[in-house]
């Protein structure tokens, strides 16, 4: 009776202790890409880059934190939260979930600094702009709104909240759809063969065929 008590104990502290460890890292992976968009403002700030082309796009930087800010809520006091009673799946879903926050993580910073002088809050072509093509991009073509659109599905397995998934499908992807299009709009007018490489690779996920 007592040597099943303490197994039950050790059983527990290891559970709580892998999710310190999976809390720790997604909160990490969050933090990781604040520091990048505030690296990005600071040099795109003292740099001098002349636009040749630019429209204004409801969804920048802003509107995708009052988005953070909106899931943060649905997660912080529990809105949309399901149950999982089995706490071995639940470890499972929380891990699966923080694989997919460090890829994401992975994919946005190294897409940031692969497109270096290339990024702006708002639609911007600069004069002496490059179409980048390789790296992240050779997976999809807007690493920067996938790796967030599946950390915020990462985040629906992590915190088991289906309101979190339901505002991703129904909030974010459209308007990161509506951004990137506006995108690839003045990209197709600047580099002809930013076609071909549309055909090639995935907007927000990558083609296997």
């Amino acid at each position: 009776m007592q040597n099943t008590f303490l197994a039950n104990l050790d059983t527990s502290n290891w559970i709580s202790i892998i999710a310190i460890i999976i809390s720790l890292i997604n909160a990490l992976c969050v933090l990781a890409i604040i520091l990048a968009v505030i690296v990005n403002f600071i040099e795109d700030k003292n740099q001098e880059k002349s636009p040749v082309k630019e429209k204004k796009s409801i969804v920048e930087t802003g509107t995708m934190t009052l988005f953070f800010v909106f899931v943060y809520v649905l997660i912080k006091f529990h809105i949309g939260t399901f149950i999982i009673k089995n706490i071995y799946l639940e470890i499972i879903f929380s891990f699966l979930g923080t694989i997919i926050m460090i890829i994401g993580t992975y994919f946005n910073i190294l897409g940031r600094l692969k497109l270096g002088r290339n990024w702006a809050n708002q639609i911007k072509i600069y004069k002496k702009h490059t179409l980048v093509t390789s790296g992240v991009y050779s997976v999809v073509r807007h690493p920067l709104y996938a790796s967030l659109i599946w950390m915020f599905y990462a985040s629906c397995f992590v915190f088991f909240n289906y309101a979190t998934l339901i505002a991703t499908s129904l909030i974010f992807v459209p308007f990161m759809y509506l951004r990137a299009k506006q995108e690839e709009k003045l990209l197709k007018e600047k580099f002809p063969e930013y076609i071909m490489y549309q055909k090639k690779v995935g907007m927000f996920f990558p083609k296997f065929y």
